[in-house]
């Protein structure tokens, strides 16, 4: 086991370096060999510099970036891929800075749309530069509390949002982010985007949050067999935020510590868990 970082409640977190599923690893691998073989030297940097995130050592992504910024400093790309990952290993400051190198880049710039590290099932790429751009640095705001930062990121993001996934997820943490400022009243305006019969390919959890925040879904309905650990810590601490904005603190500090307990420490999701423990 490999140490990475120390959790927001001083917790050791560690991976297993060589535990990247060999599925993964074949579409990760077949990615990282077309863009070589394209020539797109930055398309290959930063496929080698994920599929290291993706097997666990998110201490030598982040490097790989570095080495990667170091060589194209101009790349906004190279930015907010490694802000993601100072994300995960709980440099916060770091990746808000990183975000917003990307932002000046790309200001002005048509949008691109990002190659997915691990491709959906329907292989549809849904995020581009911008969007996660602003979605990451919103997120990196929002778990240091920063919710009015947080909330312009997510504004800028649904600007530039072009499909159904990308809405609901900004949607979904812009709602958090307004109930954290005390703005109830935008914040339902914002459940009235959302129906139960939207089409997503990637954001199901976001979106039947949503609805559990509307009244729509209950609580009972999203919780399944079939959940993968990123689903389960995304709607473990949905649901723990729906207890606290209805008055039931001491449960909602159960599920969220219980979704720190099961150690998906990457989810963003956990991080958000472990937040609200820490600040508690």
């Amino acid at each position: 086991m490999s140490v990475q970082t120390i959790s927001l409640l001083g917790d050791t977190l560690k991976t297993d370096i060589q535990a990247i599923p060999q599925r993964y690893l074949i579409r990760i691998d077949s990615l990282s060999k077309l863009t070589y073989q394209e020539d797109r030297m930055v398309d290959h940097m930063i496929g080698e510099a994920r599929k290291t995130a993706y097997a666990g050592d998110y201490r030598q992504a982040v490097q790989l970036f570095t080495d990667a910024i170091n060589q194209f400093p101009d790349k906004p790309r190279l930015y907010r891929h490694r802000g993601h990952r100072y994300i995960t290993l709980r440099a916060f400051d770091l990746a808000i800075d990183d975000f917003q190198r990307a932002a000046k880049l790309f200001e002005g710039q048509p949008d691109i749309t990002e190659k997915d590290g691990l491709p959906n099932e329907q292989n549809i790429p849904l995020s581009t530069l911008q969007t996660n751009t602003w979605y990451h640095l919103g997120l990196a705001h929002y778990l240091k509390g920063e919710y009015d930062q947080a909330n312009l990121a997510y504004e800028n993001g649904l600007q530039v949002s072009d499909n159904t996934d990308m809405r609901v997820a900004f949607l979904y943490w812009k709602y958090m982010t307004l109930r954290k400022l005390g703005r109830d009243a935008k914040a339902g305006a914002l459940l009235e985007q959302v129906s139960p019969d939207m089409e997503l390919i990637e954001n199901t959890s976001y979106h039947e949050l949503l609805m559990v925040f509307k009244g729509v879904f209950s609580p009972d309905e999203i919780i399944t067999e079939e959940n993968s650990e990123l689903d389960n810590a995304t709607l473990g601490y949905g649901l723990g935020f729906w207890h606290h904005i209805n008055g039931r603190g001491e449960r909602a500090k159960e599920i969220w510590q219980g979704v720190y307990e099961v150690g998906n420490w990457a989810a963003f999701g956990y991080i958000a868990s472990e937040a609200e423990l820490a600040q508690s």
